[in-house]
C-alpha cells in the first residue's frame, strides 16, 4: 500500500492462547521402557520393584475419617459451596413465579414438575423455558447454569443478589440481547468452557469437535480437598502402609510446600488466565497448565491496581508482602477461606508494636514497631471506615454487580501521585466529595512527602506507555533491578518493543534465563518482535526444552516461520514444543480462537489443506467472532477465489454494519485489488466507528498518502501520535511525508522526539 520502506512493527501481534490436551502417550511411553527396563513379563523377575501407579481421584467422603477438623472447616465454605445440584436447599433465589425486567428482555422464575426455570430469550431471541440445573456460588451472588442440549451448561445473566433478596443483570446499562456477546446463551458465557474447572474438582470438559458435544466430568461439584493437594489414591494407600510412599502418598505435599508453589496452587483458579490443558496437574508449575495475564493496560491501573477482574493472583504477586514469604494461607483459613483473625487482626501479626513478624517463614526486616490500630496511624474514627487495614491498604472495586473484589497488592495510598499518573487512590476514592489537591495536601501534612530511594515502577510505566522524554532510560532502569517482581518484569519485557535498540534485545535475551516462567515467556516475545525470524534461532532455539510448558510452547511459535530452513540440532525440539502447541488449540475447539488459531498454524506449518476448514468451523462456533471472517476472506482471497471471498465480506457487512474491522478488512481487499478510491472509504468508515484505533487509523493514512492526499495522510498521522506518542510506525511514516513534502523542520521535530524517547532506536542512526 505505502510507497515508503516498510517498517518492522512495533507491538507483536497476540493472538489469543486456549487450553491443550495432556500428553496421555508420554505417561504410557513411560510405562513400556519400565516395563522392558524390568526384563519383560512380570512372572519371570518376581522380585523387581512394581512400578508406581499414577494417582487418581477418589470419593471425598474418605477425607473426614482423619482430617475431621479440616472438614469441618470446609462444610460451608464458599469453595464448599461452589456448585451444587439446583435443589430446594441450594437454590437461594426467588422462583415463586417471579420476573425481571430488564434493559431489552424479561426473565421469569418459576417452579415446574419438581425443578428450577426460567422463561426468557434464548439463542434466538425468542422466549422459551429452560431448566436450572446448578446453583453458582453462595454469597454475595448466586448464579445459575442452564442445560441447552449438547452437554452445555450457560450461565445465566440475571443473578440473585443474596443480601438485598432481588434479580439483577449481571451488565447492566449494556442492552444485552441475543445478539450481544455478553449474553448467557452466548459461547462468552459457556460455563463448561469458563466457569466449571473453579467450581468443581477434578473437572474435564471432554469436548467432541466432531459432534460439537461436550461429555464434561467432575469428580465432585464444589472446591473439595484434591482440587488443592491433588489425587488422593496413593494417600489411601499410604494410611493403610504408613510407609513406602514420599509425601505421605501425594505427588507434592502442600503442607510442606514453598511459598511459590502454595500460591500458584490458589492462582489456578484466582487468576486471570487462559489454560493449557483440559485440566491439570496440582504437582505441576502453574504454567505448565495455565497462562497468566501480565499488568496489561486493560486490566490493571500503572501501578498495577486491578482495573478489571482479575482476580488476586496478578496483584498479589506483585506485593511486598509476597517478596516477604506472606502467602494466601498466611491469612486466610485454605480450608474454611475465612481470615485468620477478625478486623485487623489479621495484620497486626506482623504489622505490630514489636516490629516482629508473628508469623513462621515472614521475612521482617524492614518492619517498623508501630501502633498501626490507632488514630495516630490511620487518622479516622475507631471502628469506623478509614480505620481498617484493608480500607487504605487494599481498595477494591465491585464486580459482577454487588461482589467487591479487595486489590491484593497491598499498595500504599497517594493521592498527590495518583492525581499525577492518573490512577485510583484509597483516600481519593472514600472522599470523592471532597477536590483531589486538597486530599492530597492533607495526607501530605499526616504523612510527609514520600522520597523513593530508587525509581518507581508506576512512575517509569507512565513514562513508558506515554511516549515521554526518558521513556526508553526509566525502562532499562526497572529491568536492571534485582527487586523487580517477576510479573511486573514480565509486564515491562511486553514494552521493549516499542522502544527498539541493541540495549533492548541485551535485556530481553538476558531474561531468557530468568528463574521465572513468566519472565521467560515475555522475554521469548520481546525476543521475537525485537529481532527479524532467521536470527531468532541461536536465542531460542534452547527455550524449546524449557521445564515448563508455556515457554515452551511460546519458543515453538516464535520460530514457526523457520520450519523451511531448518533448526539444526533443535528440530526434534521443535517438532515436540509446536505439538504442545496445536494440542492447547485442539483441547479448546469448541473455541472460536482456537480454531482461528489453528488455522493460522497450519498455514505457517504448509497444512494448507487443514486451513479453510478451521477457519469455517471457528465461524461455526460462534458467527460473531469478526477476526475468524476476516482470516476465511484472506485466506480465500489469496488462493484466487476473490469472488467468494467478496461474496463473504459483504454477507459480514450486511449482519454487521457497525463493526469497523469488517470496514477495515474490506478497505485492505479492495486496496489489494488496485481500487484506492473504495478503500478510502472503507477506512474513513472504520475510522468513524472507532475513532481511538490506532491500526484503522494507520492503515487509513497511508492510503491517503498513497492516494496523493499527502497533506491530509499527515495531519491523521500527527493526531494519531497526539493520542499515543509511542506509535512508531506512525512516527516513522510521518517523517518519510514530511520530508516527501519538504518540510525538514517538522522531520527534525519529529526526530528530536524520538531521540527523547529512545535515543538508541535504530531509524536515527538510518537519518
Amino acid at each position: 500500500m505505502s510507497k515508503h520502506p516498510k517498517i518492522a512493527p512495533s507491538r507483536p501481534t497476540r493472538r489469543p492462547v486456549y487450553p491443550v490436551l495432556a500428553g496421555l502417550l508420554l505417561l504410557a511411553g513411560l510405562g513400556i521402557w519400565l516395563f522392558l527396563k524390568g526384563g519383560g513379563l512380570p512372572g519371570r523377575q518376581p522380585h523387581a520393584p512394581a512400578v508406581a501407579q499414577v494417582a487418581s481421584l477418589v470419593d471425598e467422603g474418605q477425607c473426614a475419617g482423619c482430617h475431621a477438623g479440616q472438614v469441618k472447616d470446609w462444610q460451608g465454605s464458599h469453595h464448599r459451596l461452589a456448585m451444587q445440584e439446583a435443589s430446594d436447599t441450594s437454590v437461594l433465589g426467588d422462583f415463586n413465579d417471579a420476573s425481571f425486567q430488564g434493559e431489552t428482555e424479561v426473565t421469569r422464575f418459576f417452579r415446574k414438575d419438581g425443578g428450577f426455570w426460567v422463561n426468557t430469550p434464548g439463542a434466538d431471541g425468542k422466549p422459551a423455558d429452560f431448566r436450572v440445573a446448578y446453583a453458582f456460588g453462595v454469597a454475595p451472588l448466586q448464579q445459575y447454569l442452564i442445560e441447552v442440549g449438547g452437554g452445555r451448561l450457560q450461565a445465566l445473566g440475571v443473578a440473585w443478589d443474596v443480601e438485598k433478596r432481588a434479580w439483577f443483570h449481571l451488565y447492566p446499562g449494556q442492552g444485552v440481547d441475543f445478539r450481544n456477546p455478553l449474553h448467557w446463551s452466548r459461547p462468552q458465557q459457556n460455563a463448561n468452557a469458563m466457569c466449571m474447572e473453579c467450581h468443581t474438582t477434578g473437572f474435564t470438559r471432554n469436548y467432541d469437535p466432531a459432534e460439537d458435544r461436550f461429555a464434561s466430568h467432575w469428580n465432585n461439584l464444589g472446591v473439595g480437598c484434591q482440587a488443592c493437594h491433588g489425587p488422593a489414591s496413593r494417600h489411601l494407600e499410604w494410611t493403610d502402609k504408613k510407609r513406602g510412599a514420599e509425601n505421605a502418598g501425594f505427588a507434592f505435599d502442600l503442607a510442606k510446600a514453598d511459598r511459590i508453589k502454595d500460591v500458584e496452587t490458589c492462582g489456578r483458579c484466582h487468576s486471570r488466565r487462559v489454560p493449557l490443558d483440559d485440566g491439570y496437574h496440582s504437582d505441576q508449575r502453574l504454567m505448565d497448565d495455565y497462562l497468566p495475564s501480565a499488568l496489561t493496560r486493560e486490566l490493571y491501573e500503572l501501578d498495577g491496581k486491578i482495573k478489571d477482574e482479575v482476580f488476586e493472583y496478578g496483584a498479589f504477586t506483585q506485593s511486598t508482602m509476597f517478596a516477604k514469604g506472606v502467602r494466601c494461607s498466611t491469612c486466610h483459613n485454605p480450608h474454611s477461606t475465612t481470615l485468620r483473625a477478625p478486623g485487623n487482626g489479621v495484620c497486626l501479626q506482623c504489622h505490630n508494636p514489636s516490629g516482629k513478624a508473628g508469623v513462621e517463614g515472614i521475612d521482617d526486616k524492614g518492619l517498623k514497631a508501630a501502633n498501626y490500630d490507632s488514630p495516630e496511624h490511620h487518622h479516622h474514627t475507631q471502628g469506623q471506615a478509614g480505620s481498617q487495614c484493608v480500607d487504605c491498604h487494599m481498595p477494591g472495586k465491585f464486580f459482577r454487580g454487588n461482589d467487591y473484589r479487595h486489590d491484593h497488592g497491598f499498595s500504599l495510598p497517594n493521592p498527590a501521585r495518583a492525581l499525577r499518573l492518573g490512577t485510583s487512590d484509597a483516600c481519593l476514592g472514600c472522599h470523592r466529595d471532597q477536590p483531589g489537591d486538597k486530599v492530597a495536601e492533607q495526607f501530605r501534612l499526616w504523612y510527609g512527602d514520600s522520597k523513593a530511594d530508587a525509581p518507581r515502577y508506576d512512575e517509569s510505566l507512565w513514562l513508558v506507555r506515554n511516549g515521554r522524554p526518558g521513556a526508553s532510560r526509566a525502562l532499562f532502569q526497572q529491568l536492571e533491578s534485582r527487586e523487580l517482581p517477576a510479573i511486573r518484569r514480565a509486564t515491562l519485557l511486553a514494552e521493549l518493543p516499542t522502544y527498539p535498540s541493541e540495549r533492548a534485545l541485551k535485556a530481553a535475551a538476558r531474561d531468557l534465563n530468568h528463574p521465572a516462567p513468566q519472565v521467560r515467556e515475555a522475554a521469548v516475545k520481546a525476543v521475537a518482535a525485537l529481532v527479524p525470524p532467521e536470527q531468532r534461532r541461536n536465542l531460542l532455539a534452547p527455550l524449546l526444552n524449557d521445564p515448563v510448558r508455556a515457554v515452551r510452547i511460546a519458543a515453538a511459535h516464535a520460530l514457526l516461520s523457520l520450519r523451511a530452513t531448518g533448526l539444526g540440532n533443535y528440530e526434534k525440539s521443535w517438532d515436540k514444543a509446536i505439538s504442545e502447541y496445536e494440542a492447547t488449540q485442539l483441547s479448546q475447539q469448541d473455541r472460536a480462537e482456537a480454531n482461528l488459531n489453528l488455522a493460522l498454524l497450519y498455514q505457517a506449518n504448509g497444512r494448507a489443506d487443514a486451513v479453510e476448514p478451521h477457519l469455517r468451523t471457528a465461524m461455526q462456533r460462534d458467527p460473531d467472532y469478526l477476526p475468524a471472517l476476516v482470516g476465511l476472506v484472506q485466506w480465500l482471497d489469496s488462493n484466487f477465489r476473490w469472488e467468494e471471498g467478496r461474496a463473504l465480506l459483504d454477507q459480514g457487512l450486511m449482519d454487521h454494519p457497525q463493526s469497523a474491522r469488517l470496514h477495515h478488512a474490506n478497505g485492505l481487499l479492495l486496496v489489494r485489488k488496485g481500487d484506492l478510491p473504495a478503500a478510502l472509504k472503507a477506512f474513513a468508515e472504520s475510522v468513524r466507528l472507532e475513532p481511538q484505533n490506532d491500526v484503522y487509523d494507520y492503515a487509513y493514512a497511508v492510503a491517503l498518502h498513497d492516494s496523493g492526499q499527502l497533506e491530509a495522510a499527515c495531519h491523521r498521522l500527527e493526531n494519531l501520535l497526539e493520542r499515543d506518542p509511542t506509535h512508531r510506525e506512525a512516527r516513522l511514516a510521518l517523517i518519510d511525508y514530511w520530508r516527501e513534502a519538504g518540510q525538514i523542520q517538522k522531520v527534525q521535530a519529529l526526530l528530536a522526539e524520538l531521540e527523547q524517547q529512545n535515543p538508541d532506536d535504530p531509524a536515527l542512526r538510518r537519518e
